[in-house]
């Protein structure tokens, strides 16, 4: 009889965590249990966008889940608030580490945080394979602050992310772009990384009914779904919004999001046309999807090489329409090119916005049968799985 694998899983975002870091974890421990593997996952009790922990004993089947963090109360300062989740999860993980080594053959630390693989792979067992999943390089997004204190804080995120990374036995990124960049900041070997884009995760076989008191059908709805933080360019998004409501008529734009950020924004709109929400729940998400208009996809300048939206996959195969705003020569712009897809734009500037969201609300059937498409052939979690399990 075959021994069955047993594989750690470890990140803070874990089911039911609303936030696509979350799903995408989730889903990837489902996939790994189907495979035949026996999955533990080390995680958070959910806590984003708002930073509150709420205590969930919520279970899936054959899958053992140990939370951590019930109690912690995050500090206003965003800097502070990823200070103390990479300082207590790192305390969790290698308590519980500690007390199941024995137990683990496979370990997929999933990036960021990184803090708790800086010593993590010194208390594993002899043999103990380490497969790094790269969501995102904090690296990146550090370059972009400036200042004495935050040059400290680069050097520290690359000396921890630089190791963390170097100390895994593979290292799977989400895009060639962040591959790339992580191969010239931490002197990776390029041997042991690989790229597997993020994978569809959205059950698309049902949908509801219950977003037409907010999308209403006889109005165009520009939206933005999901975490909004620094690298999705909040207040840049707010002021098109605001630019693009003055020149495109009978249309509501909007923002499904939570966080201080989120809340910010909502208390300084004094736009009618401009519509703030919750997040929707897991049910509702295809539903808000279709009746959407335009989709919109918006990056902070200089931080593609950062990232791949993971909810990209997931607007694609629901077939709506989709802006994206990136950097020039990014992954993503690249890829839109490459399969034609519909919007790509370099530059933040609020004419060239305005322009490019009038031609896909005026042009084009509502649903686009291409982001279907690519989203079947190059966006499935059996090349991820199959690159862990291999």
């Amino acid at each position: 009889m075959i021994k069955q694998k047993r594989i750690l899983l470890v990140s803070p975002f874990f089911y039911p965590e609303p936030i696509s870091t979350g799903k995408f974890n989730t889903a990837l421990a489902k996939a790994l249990r189907d495979n035949n593997y026996y999955v533990t996952v080390l995680c958070s009790h959910p806590f984003y966008p708002k930073w509150i922990p709420k205590v969930s004993n919520k279970n899936i089947e054959k899958i053992n889940i140990i939370r951590g963090g019930a109690y912690i109360k995050y500090p206003k300062k965003t800097l502070l608030k990823r200070f103390l989740l990479e300082v207590w999860f790192a305390l969790f993980v290698l308590k519980n580490v500690l007390g199941i080594r024995k137990k683990i053959d496979f370990i997929v630390p999933v990036f960021p945080p990184s803090f708790y693989f800086y010593f993590l792979t010194s208390v594993l067992k002899k043999g103990t394979k380490t497969i790094g999943i790269v969501h995102d390089l904090q690296e990146v997004y550090a370059n972009n602050n400036h200042g004495g204190m935050n040059k400290i804080i680069r050097i520290l995120i690359n000396k921890i992310e630089g190791k963390a990374l170097r100390s895994c036995d593979k290292l799977i990124f989400l895009s060639e772009e962040m591959k790339k960049t992580a191969k010239i900041y931490y002197n990776l070997e390029e041997d042991k990384m690989e790229v597997k884009y993020p994978f569809v995760n959205l059950n698309i076989t049902k949908t509801t009914n219950d977003l037409d008191g907010i999308l209403s059908k006889n109005k165009k709805h520009v939206v933005y779904s999901g975490a909004l933080g620094i690298k999705q360019n909040p207040n840049k998004v707010y002021e098109f919004y605001e630019y693009a409501s003055k020149n495109i008529t009978n249309t509501e734009f909007h923002f499904f999001s939570q966080g201080d950020i989120y809340e910010k924004l909502k208390r300084k709109n004094t736009n009618d046309n401009i519509r703030f929400h919750d997040l929707v729940p897991e049910k509702n998400i295809l539903e808000l999807y279709k009746k959407s208009t335009v989709q919109i996809i918006p990056q902070l300048p200089g931080t593609s090489k950062g990232s791949l939206p993971s909810k990209l996959p997931n607007l694609l195969i629901s077939g709506c329409k989709l802006l994206v705003i990136t950097d020039e020569n990014s992954e993503i712009h690249k890829l839109f090119n490459k399969y034609d897809l519909k919007s790509v734009v370099t530059l933040w500037d609020n004419n060239v916005l305005c322009k490019k969201l009038n031609e896909l609300i005026e042009k084009g059937p509502k649903k686009n049968l291409n982001h279907i498409k690519v989203a079947n052939d190059l966006f499935k979690i059996d090349y991820l799985v199959n690159t862990i399990i291999e």
